[in-house]
């Protein structure tokens, strides 16, 4: 049984969703180790941004914010501090689902899939339809976490590459990106990097922009 972290200052909510992930055949749990972290900002004690920060630091685990504040500078935040998904009160009970189930699902996955594109890190290799292109190590993580989060920050990419032992700088970045860029054209995904002025990138294909 997948064990989720409910962090939650509202005594009601917090019941309503410890209900919720049980009936669905989850764990709910208050502290780590935990599968996927579900995460009030408003906490007593620290604050939701800093529990994000410390998962950081040691896990990869999926983080969701679940918050009623609704201003896109928390939002922008919360994903620069490695959230994966940003979701703001009232929430829609199967939505919630849903975005749990895709994220647990992501994680545990050797293929990684998004806006129609299939990457195979094993094999360096991402398909879109019937085309395929290979990847270098720094083309495939980068895409990999454009894949699994809603935004990514340079400065998270470049440290995502540096845990997996690849050295990069901004400049370093910059070039990779527009490599990743020029494949996914020649693949028939054009467009599908976008550039967040001042903060980062996010894909995003065609038929949602």
């Amino acid at each position: 049984m997948e064990r989720i972290l409910v962090l939650e200052d509202d005594w009601s909510v917090y019941t309503e969703l410890c209900r919720l992930l049980r009936a669905n055949g989850y764990e709910p749990v208050s502290e780590p180790p935990c599968d996927l972290a579900l995460l009030d900002i408003n906490l007593s004690g620290e604050s939701g941004f800093e529990v994000c920060r410390r998962l950081r630091e040691g896990t990869d685990v999926p983080v969701i914010f679940l918050t009623a504040r609704e201003s896109n500078e928390d939002e922008l935040l919360g994903f620069a501090l490695g959230a994966d998904d940003y979701i703001r009160k009232p929430y829609h009970s199967s939505v919630l689902l849903a975005r749990i189930q895709r994220l647990l699902k992501r994680k545990g996955s050797p293929v990684l899939s998004a806006e129609g594109l299939s990457l195979k890190l094993s094999g360096l290799t991402v398909e879109y339809g019937e085309a395929a292109a290979e990847l270098t190590k720094n083309e495939a993580h980068i895409l990999a976490c454009l894949m699994q989060k809603e935004l990514c920050t340079r400065e998270e990419l470049i440290t995502h590459l540096w845990t997996n032992s690849l050295y990069v700088d901004e400049n370093t970045l910059y070039v990779n990106i527009n490599r990743l860029r020029e494949k996914l054209k020649n693949i028939g995904a054009a467009g599908y990097i976008h550039t967040v002025r001042g903060v980062g990138y996010r894909l995003k294909g065609e038929a949602r922009a």
